[in-house]
């Protein structure tokens, strides 16, 4: 197969039509016309139906365009990549992230990102939703407990627990493993958690305890939550990073931290596909950011 042409084949389909190509490449139309219709020759089918306005592919042509267009995009980029400086990362990044993250971490650490890597454009999406990697057009996913994928491979660089906060003039609850006045406390809890009957948690003192939380309020993200606490509503289990300045400052307090597993935050990106330089190089900065500027979880 004459891999030229099957590259001027995918550059007319994604541009919509000879003359775009053209424009977009600098080769003449009349070449990459001639070099489509040697390929369909060389396969013995016809790729492209000639003779509309607008760009038709036939079954065969549009098998071949989805199952060739990635991976010479892929090596397209990465020849771009060595030429500018032996794979130097450059060139636009899309990252999708959770709400959570790119309410708590996202900016400082995309500012520090963008410094680091100056010929990186780096485009973030923040919403909660699955995102398809490929189908999207992006690049990176930033994931929470993600479902095992053999289409997605990346690194875990956080484990977050839960801690139990609250404002300092709550009182803490007395102890038992019974619901009684002296145990019960109002709780700020996330809409669709159900009415949890108990929150176990290693407190400070490095004891196991047992709180027995009354719900008061419900908000679905976690930032209007550790606003209410630290407003006065009640106590709440929140995730540790978005805490982590009020209980530092004094503005919340902790009772103790989970004794659920900790959540775990992948970076994650096609496994199909050429890992460029400017992936690798965001994988390689959160995961060392992280490490860096996150305090560690409290401990009992």
């Amino acid at each position: 197969m004459d891999l030229p042409a099957l590259a001027d084949f995918n550059l007319v389909v994604t541009h919509g039509g000879f003359g775009k190509a053209s424009r977009a490449s600098g080769q003449s139309k009349a070449t990459m016309s001639r070099r489509v219709r040697e390929l369909e020759d060389s396969l013995g089918v016809r790729l492209i139906e000639r003779g509309g306005r607008q760009l038709r592919l036939t079954q065969e042509g549009a098998v071949l365009h989805a199952r060739t267009a990635a991976p010479y995009g892929e090596i397209h980029e990465a020849l771009k990549d060595v030429k500018a400086g032996l794979g130097q990362p450059s060139g636009l990044l899309r990252v999708s992230t959770p709400m959570l993250f790119g309410q708590t971490l996202l900016g400082p650490l995309a500012a520090a990102f963008a410094r680091a890597y100056p010929q990186v454009m780096l485009e973030l999406v923040t919403e909660d939703r699955m995102v398809d990697l490929v189908a999207e057009g992006m690049d990176i996913v930033i994931r929470v407990n993600p479902r095992p994928d053999d289409r997605l491979v990346g690194r875990c660089f956080l484990r977050d627990r839960m801690v139990l906060v609250a404002p300092p003039d709550l009182p803490l609850p007395g102890p038992g493993h019974e619901r009684s006045a002296s145990t019960v406390f109002p709780a700020v809890m996330r809409v669709g958690s159900g009415d949890e009957d108990t929150w176990e948690v290693m407190a400070p003192q490095g004891v196991k305890r047992t709180f027995f939380p009354r719900p008061v309020l419900r908000c679905s993200t976690f930032v209007p939550i550790r606003d209410a606490v630290r407003a006065g509503a009640g106590a709440a289990l929140v995730p540790e990073p978005i805490a982590a300045q009020d209980l530092a400052a004094g503005l919340l307090v902790s009772w103790g931290v989970s004794t659920a597993p900790a959540a775990e935050v992948w970076a994650l990106h096609a496994s199909r596909r050429l890992v460029s330089p400017k992936v690798r190089a965001f994988v390689d900065f959160v995961c060392d950011y992280c490490a860096r500027q996150l305090p560690e979880p409290p401990r009992g």
